[in-house]
C-alpha cells in the first residue's frame, strides 16, 4: 500500500476516452451511482479538433456493489456501444518502482528523499545504474541497488539482465532519473506508456554534450525541464510536465545548469506523482493531464 494512501478509504480510479457524443457523461455517473460507488473527484475535457472525449473520475469503494474482479466485465457492458476506452486503478494498490540513474544523481537523491518522507506515492524496490557511484547513498535508504556496466557490445546483455531484475521485482513503473544511454526498443515495448524520462527542455536545439555552454553561448532568457513517456524514438514521447525559470546575462554557465538541475528535480517528481495517482491519459503523441 502507498503511503499516502494509509488511513484514507480506497477509492477506484478510472481513466475513458471516446468519441465525443452526448450522454457520456451520464452514463459513467449513473453506472457508478447504481453500483453503489460515491465519486470524490471528477474531470472531463473535450478535444474540439478531434472530437474526442476524455474523463477521469475517482470513486469510494466502501459501498461498492461489484467486486474488484466484477467491475471490469461491468464496465466493458458500459463502454463497448459507446467506443470507449478505458482503465481503472485503485488508490491502494502498490505500485512498483525502479529507478535508472547514471553519474548525475540530483534525481535520484531528490525522489529517494520524497519517497522516504512519503511525499510521493509508489514503491522503490530498485535502483539500477550503468556506474557504482551511488551504492552507498541507495544503500542507506535500504532499497537494493544493482550496477549494471554497458558498452555498445555488451548492450544487448546489460538490457536483457535489466529486463530480467524489473520482472523479478514486479516492477510497474520505470523512471529514468539522469539515465543517459538510450533505451533500445526491447525495453520500451516491455513498459509502453511506463518509462518516465527526464531532460532538459532546450531540444531540439542544443543537443548532444554540454547543453548549457551551448544556451550560455547562445544568450538563453529561458531555463527549461521536460518529463515524458519514453517511445522508441529519442526525446520523441508524450510530454507529462514541463516547467521553466527565467535567466539573465548575469548568469553564467554553472548558474544555468544549476537552474537546470532544479527544475528537472521538480518536474520529474511531478511526473511520477501524476502517473502513479493516474491522473495521465496518453491519446496519440500528447498528453491529457487531469
Amino acid at each position: 500500500m502507498s503511503d499516502l494512501s494509509r488511513g484514507h478509504r480506497p477509492t477506484a480510479r478510472l481513466l475513458l476516452s471516446a468519441p465525443d457524443r452526448p450522454g457520456l457523461v451520464a452514463a459513467i455517473a449513473e453506472f457508478i451511482f447504481r453500483n453503489g460507488g460515491d465519486v470524490t473527484h471528477a474531470d472531463q475535457h473535450n478535444d474540439e479538433e478531434e472530437g474526442v472525449f476524455f474523463q477521469r473520475v475517482e470513486f469510494r469503494m466502501d459501498s461498492f456493489k461489484l467486486s474488484r474482479e466484477r467491475l471490469p466485465l461491468a464496465l466493458a457492458e458500459v463502454a463497448g456501444p459507446l467506443q470507449m476506452k478505458w482503465s481503472v486503478r485503485y488508490s491502494d494498490e502498490e505500485r512498483r518502482v525502479a529507478v535508472l540513474v547514471s553519474r548525475q544523481s540530483h534525481c535520484l537523491v531528490d525522489l529517494l528523499g520524497r519517497w522516504h518522507a512519503h511525499e510521493l506515492p509508489g514503491r522503490p524496490v530498485l535502483v539500477a545504474s550503468n556506474h557504482p557511484d551511488h551504492a552507498d547513498l541507495v544503500d542507506h535508504f535500504g532499497i537494493p541497488y544493482h550496477y549494471l556496466p554497458v558498452t555498445p557490445e555488451t548492450r544487448p546483455a546489460q538490457e536483457a539482465a535489466l529486463l530480467d531484475l524489473l520482472s523479478q521485482a514486479g516492477v510497474e513503473l520505470v523512471v529514468l532519473a539522469r539515465y543517459m544511454q538510450i533505451l533500445s526498443a526491447t525495453v520500451i515495448d516491455r513498459y509502453p506508456e511506463r518509462v518516465i524520462n527526464i531532460h532538459h527542455s532546450f531540444l531540439p536545439a542544443f543537443s548532444g554534450g554540454q547543453p548549457y555552454h551551448q544556451a550560455y553561448a547562445q544568450g538563453v532568457k529561458l531555463i527549461g525541464a521536460t518529463a515524458h513517456y519514453a517511445t522508441a524514438t529519442l526525446d520523441q514521447g508524450p510530454i507529462i510536465d514541463q516547467d521553466t525559470a527565467r535567466v539573465t546575462h548575469r548568469d553564467g554557465v554553472s548558474d544555468l545548469a544549476r537552474t537546470g538541475r532544479d527544475l528537472e528535480t521538480v518536474v520529474l517528481a511531478r511526473a511520477v506523482r501524476l502517473h502513479l495517482t493516474d491522473r495521465v491519459l496518453v491519446h496519440g503523441r500528447k498528453t491529457i493531464v487531469f
